[in-house]
């Protein structure tokens, strides 16, 4: 089934508020906003491993102006994630209005510069602003997927993130 740029918005927007309040993806907001898109389209999106890292893959992430509806916003911010420091940085999804929602502490809807002035989690910096790219952009070189169902997204994104940061690390222990 084909569907509409517009369409995908619409379905990643609605399966990311069903989550509002919930604490599940917190320190994980791109598995947060990839999980939108994917998990309602039946598509598999890729960027990087951290959302500095997608933002830098996209190349265009330095957008001014407000994003559109669907567009990753994107800040930097600099912390630790299980023991590794780095330049993560930070994601959302835009909701078309100058707000994005995105995971923080627990899932939440903000304007997009307010995020700067949220009290950044205990050895990271604040965010700081860097721009959006659009979904069309986010899309390219999507492909289609079918999501199983014997795990949750939320219990997903922790294991890929656990695997991803045994990696980076160096450890071979991944699955122990």
């Amino acid at each position: 089934m084909h569907r509409s740029t517009s369409q995908i918005a619409d379905h990643a927007i609605e399966w990311a508020r069903a989550r509002l309040d919930s604490p599940a993806y917190a320190a994980r907001c791109l598995a947060f906003v990839e999980d939108a898109v994917e998990r309602p389209n039946d598509l598999e999106v890729f960027g990087g491993d951290s959302a500095a890292e997608s933002a830098h893959l996209y190349r265009d992430h330095r957008r001014t102006g407000d994003p559109p509806r669907g567009a990753f916003v994107f800040y930097d911010a600099v912390g630790v994630i299980d023991g590794v420091e780095g330049s993560w940085g930070h994601v959302g999804l835009g909701l078309g209005d100058g707000r994005i929602i995105h995971a923080w502490d627990r899932v939440r809807i903000d304007r997009i510069h307010e995020v700067e002035s949220l009290p950044p989690a205990l050895g990271w910096t604040a965010p700081t602003w860097w721009g959006w790219v659009p979904l069309d952009r986010v899309l390219a070189g999507a492909q289609p997927r079918a999501w199983p169902t014997d795990e949750t997204a939320e219990a997903a994104a922790q294991r890929q993130q656990a695997e991803s940061l045994s990696t980076l690390r160096g450890s071979d222990d991944v699955g122990r």
